[in-house]
């Protein structure tokens, strides 16, 4: 056998891939209890009865059920859908790239499609997109943080297979109207796929918001994610689902993961949904201490974008040192906070004593964020 010597390169999609960036957990600081504000995590743990079935799977040496039955019949008499119409799948992020494996990549013989969405939003889509082997095209947010539609519909090419949209986006906040997403997707090509990340969906309390479940029952091509890491404190069972009609979800189903959710972790989503009531009632404390924040920052003359999920957006965009320097002054007083450099932090909604603590930092932080009076 002869050896060329020659090194093991990958795919060259790998050399482009932008890093995604986890969120870090606190230092500790002495004196202080730590909090962890940097993740979008829910603070609360899984329902007592969720818990419970999580302990009670123990046949760990048996692979899941593969078609997920029992989490699919939950998710459709949850939200009054056919359980045909849910593919589930290792979190959203896993769902978003099963989506991106059927519907966008490029063919043996062509350019690569394309993937449109707004930016910044979800820091793992031009990850996803570009592993998938799709070119991404990201489109500047709105002054408000939220999506600009006009510059979203002009980004529409031929070579144009997917569109992203984030409601409330992460990392800003802002959530979309129906009325609002119905305007655009009349100006979408329909053989154009439409994605609604709905993973913040419990926390928006949005007159006329966007209803994802209404949207892809009336318009063959859209796809929409949900996830039970947010509002359910499932994140790290990673389990979530895409929602599609009788057009897409074949081809969505075709490229999913197989036994990417774990009988742990079916059992435990399945659970939560049958007691959602106590579920939302938790949303229901978060969502104060968030319109409890708000109004502290408005207090001290801060200006943040209309948020619907369960954090703030900084905008400290254009100082290449102020976000991070913010970030600094968080550990400083053991909370951690996600950092974006040049463009602004995200503060999830922790415990309490973490947002008062966040708040009294903006007290005395000299540098408040864009558009905030001096």
């Amino acid at each position: 056998m002869t050896h060329n010597n020659r090194p093991v390169h990958p795919r060259s999609a790998i050399g482009r891939l932008p890093v995604y960036r986890a969120g870090k957990s606190p230092a500790p600081v002495d004196g202080l209890t730590s909090y962890k504000l940097s993740s979008n995590e829910n603070p609360f743990p899984p329902l007592p009865v969720v818990l419970e079935a999580i302990q009670a799977e123990s046949a760990v040496n048996r692979y899941p059920d593969p078609a997920t039955t029992r989490l699919r019949g939950a998710i459709g008499a949850a939200l009054g859908v056919d359980p045909e119409d849910v593919v589930t799948a290792a979190g959203s992020l896993g769902a978003l790239s099963q989506v991106l494996a059927a519907f966008a990549g490029q063919e043996p013989e062509g350019d690569a499609d394309e993937v449109v969405f707004s930016w910044r939003s979800f820091e793992a889509y031009p990850i996803c997109v570009t592993l998938a082997g799709a070119t991404p095209v990201p489109v500047a947010n709105a002054a408000d943080g939220s999506h600009d539609f006009d510059a979203l519909a002009a980004a529409v090419t031929p070579a144009t297979r997917v569109i992203l949209l984030c409601s409330p986006n992460n990392p800003t906040g802002p959530a979309m109207t129906h009325e609002q997403v119905e305007a655009f997707l009349a100006r979408v090509p329909e053989d154009v796929v439409v994605v609604l990340d709905e993973a913040y969906i419990e926390f928006v309390r949005l007159e006329g918001a966007v209803d994802g479940v209404r949207l892809y029952q009336e318009h063959p091509n859209v796809v929409v994610l949900r996830t039970f890491s947010k509002a359910h404190g499932l994140a790290g069972l990673r389990v979530g689902y895409s929602l599609q009609g009788s057009a897409l979800r074949g081809y969505v189903r075709a490229a999913a993961t197989t036994f990417a959710v774990t009988s742990m972790a079916e059992a435990a989503a399945s659970t939560s949904l049958e007691h959602m009531e106590d579920v939302l009632a938790r949303v229901d404390e978060l969502v104060e201490e968030r319109q409890r924040v708000v109004a502290g920052l408005k207090e001290l003359g801060w200006v943040v974008p209309e948020t619907h999920a369960n954090f703030v957006w900084l905008d400290y965009s254009g100082g290449e040192g102020d976000a991070a320097e913010f970030a600094a002054a968080a550990e400083a007083r053991a909370l951690s906070v996600r950092a974006f450099a040049g463009e602004g932090v995200r503060v999830s909604i922790g415990e309490a004593e973490a947002n008062t603590r966040f708040l009294e930092l903006c007290a005395e932080y000299p540098r408040a964020p864009h558009g905030s009076q001096a």
